[in-house]
């Protein structure tokens, strides 16, 4: 059942019950107020039915008439009986013998008053001393005015109840309809979003309500599977590309020298290159398992001079590729020797700073400073480039990984080497700060324990 028309029933249905109860609780109401009226006029002509038969020998005849005038207009759908001592009819006519029964009497005898319904008829009685004696005078009421209006009255609230609830019903459809209105269309908008177009956001209606709350959820859900998939797609662009390049290598080798007899040495040869290509796979690999913290190794820390990480660092970029190498400036303002060395895991270190000289030649033309400092007795790394620099909004997620700036344009990248940097960086108990401004460059400062 549709969470609309489980709402509309639940709203007919609490009417209902509210409007039943009411209901009950106004017909219980007019019914006493009813019975005590009828009550209340039976005890006036009670009483002047006993004053004007029994006090018709004490009082004035002009008194007496208007008591007669009163009587005759109040008495007409009254029957009125006077009880003796005897228990029988004095004056009036004898009632139901099946009502006024000789218990009844010394009921009324007893409490001076006595109301009850029987027969379809409304009783009430009073106890009257006169000098004539003790009387009781009974007078009765046909109930059917009575009946017939508490019945009107219970066909109106019925007929009210039915129309009620019609109309609670179609109200509720048709308030449903309008309130579902902007679930209907989020529903519709859901179904048009496919894996291909995961980063398409929900219009933001506007309601100012739970729904607009819900939009604003299901917008972050969708750009948060919508940056997975992309890592995802980055991740394996970025195994294709660094495997390509060995495997590659591996595969010219051996057709070139599966085209001829070899000599051992030439075996030798091809054999150190192969083992070389497939050890740089593994590093790859290895690589890929630290970024995707696969890999949880204990840091083993080693001494080594810092400068000597910055001359592999750069004989590794030579190797690569020399006119970038060229643009290198590295500049030593640590005079005494000892104070070069610090301690962390080398390869790691090998692995993180390379990739921060990489990035700072790959996004700038000019030339790319690297400053060895000694501040606080802390052995400092500050890598500057004069290049386009990160936006400010980029900087809060560039350590994440397969994350790239919004302005790296068409240089060819896969945002992992500042996360692998960091991830490295962080294992070594090493602080890495970056500071950068759009189209004045990037400064990363890497400061090394206290040995």
């Amino acid at each position: 059942m549709k969470i609309r028309n489980r709402l509309t029933i639940i709203s007919s249905v609490t009417f209902g019950v509210v409007f039943i109860t009411a209901a009950v609780i106004i017909y219980i109401a007019f019914y006493r107020n009813s019975e005590r009226r009828i009550y209340d006029n039976l005890q006036k002509n009670c009483l002047l039915s006993a004053i004007y038969y029994l006090e018709k020998d004490e009082i004035p005849i002009k008194e007496h008439k208007q008591i007669r005038e009163q009587y005759d207009e109040n008495i007409k759908d009254v029957a009125v009986g006077i009880y003796n001592e005897k228990n029988e009819v004095q004056y009036g006519k004898s009632l139901s013998l099946k009502s006024i029964t000789p218990k009844v009497l010394d009921k009324a005898r007893k409490n001076r008053k006595v109301m009850f319904e029987s027969n379809n008829h409304f009783y009430f009685g009073i106890f009257y001393r006169d000098n004539q004696g003790d009387f009781v005078v009974f007078v009765q009421t046909n109930d059917h005015e009575f009946k017939t209006q508490n019945h009107e009255l219970m066909i109106i609230m019925i007929v009210v109840l039915f129309a009620g609830l019609l109309v609670i019903y179609i109200l509720s459809l048709f308030l449903s309809e309008i309130a579902y209105r902007p679930i209907d269309t989020i529903i519709k908008q859901v179904n048009e979003i496919e894996a291909s177009s995961l980063d398409q956001k929900i219009i933001n209606l506007n309601t100012s309500d739970e729904v607009q709350n819900l939009i604003e959820s299901y917008n972050n859900l969708l750009q948060r599977l919508s940056d997975t998939f992309k890592t995802q797609k980055n991740f394996i662009n970025y195994i294709s590309h660094e495997f390509k390049t060995p495997l590659a290598s591996i595969a010219g080798h051996l057709e070139v020298f599966a085209q001829k007899e070899r000599t051992p040495q030439e075996y030798h040869e091809t054999t150190t290159k192969v083992l070389n290509n497939v050890y740089e796979i593994e590093e790859i690999l290895n690589t890929l398992m630290i970024v995707s913290g696969l890999k949880s190794e204990m840091v083993q820390k080693e001494s080594f001079r810092v400068d000597e990480l910055i001359w592999n660092c750069s004989d590794k970029i030579a190797n690569a590729n020399e006119f970038a190498a060229a643009r290198l400036r590295i500049e030593f303002e640590i005079k005494e020797e000892n104070n070069l060395t610090v301690k962390a895991n080398e390869s790691e270190m090998n692995i993180a700073v390379y990739n921060i000289i990489e990035n700072a030649i790959k996004y700038s033309d000019e030339p790319v400073v690297i400053t060895l400092l000694l501040i606080d007795n802390r052995v400092q790394i500050k890598i500057k480039d004069f290049g386009r620099g990160i936006k400010e909004k980029d900087l809060n997620h560039i350590r994440e990984t397969f994350y790239r700036g919004s302005n790296v344009g068409k240089v060819q990248g896969s945002g992992v080497g500042l996360s692998l940097a960091s991830i490295l960086f962080a294992k070594n108990n090493i602080n890495f700060q970056i500071t950068s401004k759009e189209e004045e460059g990037t400064e990363v400062t890497i400061t090394f324990a206290k040995l």
